[in-house]
């Protein structure tokens, strides 16, 4: 498998890289190769450097993943906060969570990619950290569908915890597949919001059939 390469622009005689290009490169290796079939090798190949001076900034592998995953969760949470404290109905902040779940796929997708599917790999304490946002972006899921429940936007009865792992399920799932469709991640976003909300939504009640 042929890694694809940064433009040409991206590619100097110097051997001394900023940090960010470094992990830039990171995320597309990883992200092609999974981080089992990738090598730092193949990282300062799509810099076109020598592998020793990619050592200048990351020590191994392992740190290069952990500084691609961090960027990849970089922001979920305090975005999901901010939108929780918002004045706004339940349903038009679930809508805008998930909007804000997919939309980073538009500028650091590699990223994002590699996080969901290579962090079983980092060191046990870079896993404990980053379970710790994750568990505390579900709670705010969870929330705001309570929230919803108690204020009949949404159908009593609701498992908040069981549809905030349905959602983000979906969500993450789109980061393998969202490339291959015509489709953007804003229509992406956007009709996952209407299959979500109008499912849960209220139900008016039945009425009893006429006597004859």
């Amino acid at each position: 498998m042929t890694v694809a390469t940064l433009p040409p622009s991206r590619r100097g005689a110097s051997q001394r890289r900023r940090a960010p290009e470094i992990i830039e490169a990171a995320a597309l290796v990883f992200a092609q190769r999974g981080f089992h079939g990738a090598t730092t090798q193949d990282i300062a190949d799509v810099l076109g450097i020598r592998q020793a001076s990619l050592y200048y900034y990351v020590s191994s592998k392992e740190a290069a993943l952990e500084l691609v995953c961090l960027r990849g969760v970089e922001g979920f949470f305090e975005a999901g906060k901010a939108i929780a404290a918002r004045p706004d109905p339940a349903r038009e902040k679930l809508s805008l969570l998930i909007i804000s779940h997919l939309s980073p796929m538009l500028d650091r997708g590699n990223f994002v990619k590699v996080f969901l599917n290579e962090r079983q790999h980092l060191p046990a304490e870079s896993r404990r950290r980053i379970g710790r946002w994750s568990r505390g972006l579900e709670r705010i899921f969870e929330q705001v569908i309570d929230e919803g429940v108690a204020a009949g936007e949404f159908r009593a009865g609701l498992d908040a915890r069981l549809v905030t792992l349905a959602v983000l399920g979906m969500c993450n799932a789109a980061s393998s597949w969202y490339l291959k469709e015509n489709k953007g991640v804003p229509a992406i976003a956007a009709e996952f919001s209407r299959l979500v909300i109008d499912g849960m939504a209220t139900r008016p009640a039945k009425r009893p059939p006429k006597r004859r």
